[in-house]
């Protein structure tokens, strides 16, 4: 069976040991290289968590534990259950265990990779003794090293990362109610990306109120007797500095007042006054260059060099690195620490040696210091693995794409970060004369000539440009001709320059994550997990590669700086991370942390678990109060909202009496009609972008879909005027809910048409959305009727009841067109008209053909691989929409760059299943919410009993929320 590894009877000393690992990808290399005696198992990442409220057992919902799942009346205690999808992992360690003389825990190095053996602890509770085993990379060498040198589980560090759990759970659990009550329902905060998201919305807010100012230059080309010509650009005139774009603030005002400010007509001025002039060198300055190479690759520089030369976002990076890791290409990837250790240093410097010469090696190894606020403890940088480095060359054979990519860049930046500097020189000439009318000019010309390349040989490091820097060329290695001062120069060309500043630049990745670290929030290895969430969420999206944040994300920021400032202030949240870090030291304690963030600096009423103070008295990093020991404490966030106007907290004036304002179903605009004064409404497309969001966008958006509501009449049942409009998906009808009205009025006004029992349908009338339907292909805004509105409002329509299965069959229309649809089985219908013709044998003959995908048959497999271990379901190749995947026909995985469907085998076919099942679904259904509820009754291990374990206990390390 892939993923398994079966142990001999014994190893040298007649035991018999049970290794459990992370990733079932480790297995077999881990297995190899411990020899007899090991069974390596994996328990695919965490195995335990915090439920959801709504899932605990019924008699735990009233105690304590109901609100958050923790305790926060008694220590802080939580309440773990194993995950549905792990039980039957967990039930397998038990068994594996039973057979075996000792546990070897070798979860990831890492704080949560501590959790985690944590965890598999309190959940085996083996009889026999268990230890810790740690490595950074998968290698023989490493491997066996780790093997010889287990240690204990670090309390410390679980503590930290179960403190980060409970903590991301209170902070969550206490804000999100308030964003739901006050912007919108089934909104998230969290610790971190709440700030994130801050962060490009005040990146956002610079943009829209950025005014432009304009500003001219002149250039020149001269041409020395003898050598070769050169550019120049005009610096200053009459001996004052002629302005560029850093001299603007971002409302278009000159910053520095002894400046020359030229516009187009002045530039042209001196160009016309600078004919026939006399220009000499007045001066040449001379300086030695030299440029350091950058440190080894950390977990967030990495990040960004990877989005920056290879276009992987932070997600797409951290998975292509997981992969290398775990298939023994480089050291462990989470990690803040720049150091090498003494065998990678050798490697490094001999790589370098052999491939570029021993003149591009320093008589010594270089050691960096780290500059992030929170190293992370005993780690090793990202470098290729082993006690010798294997050249891309090498390894071209075995990596692909985006995996090769990765390591090449890797390499790179390992064996550079030990080469000698790069050395050379930078020049400036400055080159003068005086126009027609007598005023002095001065151009000059800089360029830096690299006479040793050193590390620049094997890497440069990428990096943002400037907004100054985005107008400046590049001068490296731009050779000026050998000219002193006196010496006469002719200028071919002189020219003038218009241009305008530019706004601050949007967030990349890259730059947010180089932000957040700089500013020391949240942990790299959590970035990627940040930034999809954020954009999964709906608060930022993708514009090529800027992070552009929703007016969503404005009203959310928006209410959390008013009402919540500590908690999305940057400081504190820094400080948090910091009093984290000290708990992982053992110098704060967890509860007393904890009882100071959700309580608050004076601690609960009743005067338990009182609080300290930190150790060093202070309140945060460099003594500012960046930390719980002077806040409020979150405690009861939600229970009273009465001074936060959802209205105007949701509300961005635009100009001239128009206002965005985001609504239940996304942004709109509202303001009154430049004629007749008469209110309009129009929605927001996506496509526009806050900063792009004018006034006159806003009159054209407003006059633009006004003009295109045509009112169709009143429904008789509900009494809503029925429209028909231009959306951003095309034409479609709808009916008018109006937005300020109290959710009892439009409950009243449904119940009395529907006569429905008042309490009940006014709950449900309060929740309704406005019912929207497609216009059929054939059916315009213009000629729509009201008659075909109220039918296409009535979508979907039930055909009937398939009678061997009991399935509903309905009708509908869809982004691809008409459909029918049973359970999860869709089928596509020829015509629009079949929605409201076809009849229920009509639907059933459709069904009962094979089906089909844009026309064609499906296709048969492209192999069979035999029943899965896991699941004793048949396991079969299928080509799919994004490429070939195998399935049991639960769970599908795609298939790797280097898995062939022909020749691919049943054990990967099974591995490749078991990693799937292992990342678990990507949104909880209610179905499955419903289960898991159900069987914590029956699962879930009393907190009280693990705390009976361990007094400070601890929670899996799941990412920030």
């Amino acid at each position: 069976m892939a993923g398994k590894s079966q142990a001999s009877p014994t190893s040298g000393d007649g035991l018999r040991r049970l290794v459990i690992v992370e990733s079932p990808s480790k297995i077999d290399k881990i297995s190899t290289y411990l020899g007899p005696g090991y069974q390596v198992e994996a328990s695919y990442g965490h195995i335990r968590d915090l439920p959801q409220p709504s899932q605990l057992p019924e008699d735990v919902k009233k105690g304590p534990y109901g609100k958050f799942a923790v305790d926060v009346e008694h220590g802080f205690e939580p309440y773990y259950v194993v995950d549905d999808d792990k039980k039957k992992k967990v039930n397998d360690l038990k068994r594996a265990l039973r057979e075996a003389d000792e546990l070897i825990l070798a979860t990831d190095r890492d704080r949560e990779g501590e959790a985690i053996a944590w965890h598999l602890v309190q959940a085996l509770e083996p009889r026999v003794p268990y230890r810790r085993m740690v490595f950074g990379e998968i290698t023989r060498e490493a491997i066996q090293q780790a093997a010889r040198e287990l240690r204990d589980i670090d309390d410390r560090l679980v503590d930290a990362q179960e403190t980060r759990r409970i903590l991301d759970r209170l902070y969550g659990y206490e804000l999100s109610p308030v964003l739901w009550r006050k912007v919108r329902a089934g909104l998230s905060a969290g610790r971190v990306q709440s700030v994130a998201t801050r962060l490009c919305v005040e990146r956002e807010r610079e943009r829209m109120a950025f005014r432009a100012a304009g500003y001219a230059d002149v250039t020149a080309t001269f041409a020395p007797e003898g050598d070769s010509a050169f550019g120049a650009r005009l610096t200053s005139v009459d001996g004052k500095r002629v302005a560029t774009g850093r001299d603007f603030d971002d409302t278009g005002r000159l910053k520095a007042r002894d400046v020359a400010h030229l516009d187009v007509a002045a530039a042209q001025a001196l160009v016309d006054g600078l004919a026939g002039a006399s220009f000499a060198v007045r001066a040449v300055e001379e300086k030695p260059y030299t440029r350091r190479p950058a440190a080894p690759f950390i977990t967030s520089t990495l990040q960004q060099e990877a989005s920056r030369k290879l276009r992987l976002n932070a997600r797409q990076a951290m998975r292509t690195a997981q992969s290398l890791y775990e298939r023994g290409y480089i050291t462990y990837m989470r990690t803040d620490s720049i150091q090498l250790s003494a065998q990678a240093l050798s490697a490094a410097r001999a790589q370098a040696r052999e491939l570029y010469g021993p003149e591009y090696v320093p008589d010594s190894p270089r050691v960096y210091a780290s500059k992030s606020k929170n190293a992370q403890e005993g780690h090793e940088a990202i470098r290729p693995a082993g006690e010798t480095f294997r050249t891309p060359a090498q390894v071209s054979g075995e990596l692909r794409g985006d995996e090769f990519r990765l390591y090449d860049l890797i390499w790179k930046r390992t064996v550079a970060s030990q080469m000698q500097d790069a050395r050379g020189t930078t020049a400036t000439v400055r080159v003068g004369a005086r126009t027609a009318d007598g005023r002095d000019t001065e151009f000059s010309a800089s360029g830096t000539i690299i006479t040793f390349r050193g590390f620049l040989a094997a890497y440069e490091e990428g990096r943002d440009a400037t907004r100054d820097e985005q107008d400046a060329g590049d001068d490296t290695d731009r050779r000026l001709p050998q000219v002193v001062a006196g010496d006469a120069l002719t200028a071919t060309a002189l020219a003038t320059d218009a241009h305008e500043t530019t706004p601050p630049a949007r967030y990349t990745e890259a730059s947010l994550v180089k932000t957040l670290e700089e500013k020391g929030i949240g942990r790299p290895s959590t970035f990627a997990s940040i930034i999809s969430t954020i954009v999964d969420r709906g608060y930022v999206r993708y514009k090529g590669s800027a992070l552009v944040p929703t007016w969503l994300a404005f009203a959310v920021t928006r209410l959390l700086e008013e009402h919540f400032p500590k908690l999305v202030d940057y400081d504190f949240t820094a400080g948090m991370e910091n009093d984290l870090d000290a708990i992982s030291r053992g110098e704060a304690e967890r509860v007393d942390w904890l009882t100071r963030f959700y309580f608050g600096a004076d601690g609960p009423a009743n005067g338990s678990a009182g609080p300290a103070g930190p150790p060093d008295g202070s309140g945060g990093p460099d003594g500012s109060d960046g930390s719980p020991a002077n806040m409020e404490g979150i405690k009861g966030l939600a229970d009273d909202l009465g001074s936060i106007d959802a209205r105007e907290i949701s509300t961005v004036p635009i100009g001239e009496g128009i206002v965005l304002r985001v609504g239940r179903y996304g942004p709109y605009l509202e303001g009154p009609d430049a004629e007749t004064g008469e209110l309009l409404k129009a929605s927001v497309p996506d496509d526009v972008a806050p900063d792009e969001m004018t006034v006159e966008k806003a009159r054209e958006l407003l006059t633009s879909q006004s003009d295109g509501d045509n009112v169709l009449g009143t429904d008789p049942a509900t009494g809503r005027t029925i429209v028909a409009r231009v959306g951003r998906y095309g034409p479609y009808v709808t009916e008018l809910i109006e937005d300020d009205a109290p959710a009892t009025a439009v409950a009243e006004r449904a119940q009395q048409a529907e006569g429905a029992p008042k309490k009940r349908t006014a709950k449900k009338a309060a929740k309704a959305k406005p019912r929207t339907g497609s216009l059929f292909k054939d059916m315009s805004v213009d000629t729509v009727t009201l008659e075909q509105a109220l039918q296409l409002l009535s979508l979907p329509r039930v055909v009937g009841t398939d009678p061997e299965t009991g399935d509903e069959i309905t009708a509908q229309n869809g982004r691809y067109g008409p459909y029918l649809k049973k359970g999860t089985d869709s089928r596509s219908l020829a015509d629009e008209d079949q929605i409201f013709s076809i009849t229920l044998p009509e639907a059933l003959a459709i069904y009962a053909q094979p089906k089909t995908r844009r026309g064609q048959v499906a296709k048969p497999p492209l192999k069979e691989l035999g029943p899965d271990p896991e699941s004793g379901q048949p396991m079969v190749v299928k080509d799919g929409r994004f490429g070939p995947y195998v399935t049991d026909g639960t769970t599908n995985a795609t298939l790797r760059k280097d898995d062939d469907p022909e020749t691919i085998t049943a054990e990967r076919g099974a591995e490749l299943l078991a990693e799937k099942r292992a990342k678990g679904p990507v949104k909880k259904t209610a179905k499955k919410a419903a289960a898991k509820k159900t069987t914590a009754k029956k699962t879930a291990a009393p907190a009280k009993k693990a705390a009976a374990k361990k007094t400070a206990a601890k929670s899996t390390a799941a990412a920030e929320s």
